[in-house]
């Protein structure tokens, strides 16, 4: 894919600039309709839009880390460490005009992969965008197991943080009746 591009996602009811070379899993293997997936061709690494249910019993940076929990809990994970919370400025997202508040988290999951007994520490930065109007927490994720890190002259390159950026801020909403009748 071009790294300029913006992607159709949920059918067209969304897009988003997504990084070179990103693969959408759903060629691959079925996805749940809530979510987009995407990986990297070459490391371990991939990219996850979901449209969730607002969680309206938590607010603020409890939202991010509720999330983020959640995750881990529905991974498997062994243990969650939670290394940063910031509030995210809603100036520089495409969603600005619909989101109520924008959290970006940083932290590590201790996962193992389907049939392996081991576990790995992967970092995972989210964005959890608020759309209360929809009822809808948008959860973006990116997962760097520690094998994405690898030499430097591959190609494509290893996804960074500033691709994952531009996906959060470049999330642009076309059509709100993916969020059903309002």
């Amino acid at each position: 894919m071009e790294p300029t591009r913006d992607c159709p996602l949920f059918g067209g009811a969304f897009s988003a600039i997504l990084p070179m070379g990103a693969i959408d899993v759903s060629d691959l293997r079925p996805v749940p309709d809530n979510q987009e997936v995407f990986c990297h061709p070459v490391t371990d690494q991939s990219l996850i839009v979901e449209l969730l249910e607002l969680q309206a019993h938590v607010r603020g940076e409890a939202a991010a880390r509720y999330h983020f929990e959640d995750v881990g809990g529905v991974q498997g994970a062994r243990a969650v460490h939670v290394e940063s919370v910031q509030p995210l400025s809603l100036e520089n997202l495409a969603l600005r005009g619909r989101c109520q508040e924008a959290w970006v988290l940083s932290g590590k999951q201790q996962i193992a992969k389907e049939n392996q007994q081991v576990a790995k520490d992967v970092t995972l930065h989210q964005a959890l965008l608020r759309l209360p109007q929809y009822q809808t927490d948008l959860l973006l994720t990116f997962n760097q197991p520690p094998s994405s890190l690898g030499p430097e002259n591959l190609s494509p390159a290893p996804w960074s943080l500033g691709d994952f950026e531009q996906l959060v801020t470049s999330l642009t909403l076309h059509d709100p009746n993916i969020f059903g009748p309002q």
